[in-house]
Order: C-alpha cells, then structure tokens, then sequence
C-alpha cells in the first residue's frame, strides 16, 4: 500500500471512530462535530477528502441518531470549521489546535442557535427572541451548559484527533506527511 493511501485510511479512520462516539450517551452539545471537520481540514493531503469525509461520517451517525431541523446549520458549521482546518492548521501546534478548536466552537453555537430561532416557533422572530435564544443556549440545566459542553468536546476531541494522530506518527513514520 502506498504512503499516501495508508495516511488516508489512518485518517478517515480516526474520523469515523470519533464519529460514531455521537451514538454513545454523552452530554448535550459534547460531540467531536467540529474536531472531525478541523482535523480534516488539517491532515488530509487531498482536501476536499478532508471535509468528506468528515460528511459522510456524519451522515453515518445522524442516520444512527436520527436526524432534525437544524442539520443545514450544523453540517455547514462544519464547512466552516474544515476552512478553519485549511487555513489556520497548515501546520497544527498545540496553540493553533485550541485556538481554531475555540472558534470553531463559537461559529458553530453562532450559526445553530441562528439556526434555532429563525427555524422554531419557541422564540419571537425579534431582535429580543434571538438574544433569548442564544441565552437560553449559555443557561446552566442541570449544571450543563450548551456552549461549554460544545466548547470542551471540541477540545476534548481536538486532543484526541491531533494528539493521537501526532503519537501515530511517532511511531509509525509512513504517516508522516510527505516532504516536498
């Protein structure tokens, strides 16, 4: 097997794996969405194999978990964050991974709770219903937070992506990227 060929499959894999953690119970908003779509951005050398397959995982998922409203909102989000992957994480530092891992993680509870109160008939279509809206998604229930467990599953799964893979390549010299 080609270099090349055994980094993809490596890749695609680590994706798929942390994908399908969404079907396991965990808290609201604590998924690996925009690390998967991050790391695609960043490891894949074909990019456009980066956001698909970070895509179809999801797809694959959201079949698994059953699928709702506001998916246009979170899979562009995920558009995003693959840019943000692209162009930030040429060359992925423990500093820039948190870094893109933080505004990933803002674009996305941004865009979806847009997404929320343009879509449902719970908040006011005014200026006072969005802010209700994304207030609602800051709320502490049940000593859970919306954003912050979106902010340190991002993280969390950021680490496990870029750390794990970076170990991978330690051992494994195949999977380092190819010199030019």
């Amino acid at each position: 097997m080609k270099p090349i060929h055994i980094r993809l499959t490596t890749a695609a894999s680590l994706v798929l794996l942390v994908a399908l953690s969404r079907t396991i119970p965990h808290p609201p908003n604590f998924t690996p969405v925009m690390a998967m779509a991050l790391f695609g951005g960043a490891m894949f050398e074909r990019k456009w194999i980066g956001l698909v397959v970070p895509v179809l995982a999801m797809l694959l998922s959201d079949t698994l978990i059953g699928f709702h409203g506001t998916m246009g909102a979170v899979y562009g989000s995920l558009a995003l964050a693959w840019v943000i992957g692209v162009v930030a994480l040429r060359k992925p530092t423990f500093g820039r991974v948190v870094l893109s891992s933080l505004s990933a993680s803002i674009l996305f509870f941004l865009i979806t709770n847009f997404a929320v109160w343009y879509g449902s008939t719970f908040y006011p279509k005014t200026p006072g219903g969005l802010l209700a809206c994304y207030t609602a998604g800051l709320a502490f229930y049940n000593n859970q937070s919306f954003f912050l467990n979106g902010v340190f599953g991002d993280l969390a799964f950021s680490g496990l992506l870029f750390g794990g893979y970076a170990l991978l390549q330690r051992r494994f010299p195949v999977l380092r990227p190819a010199t030019v």
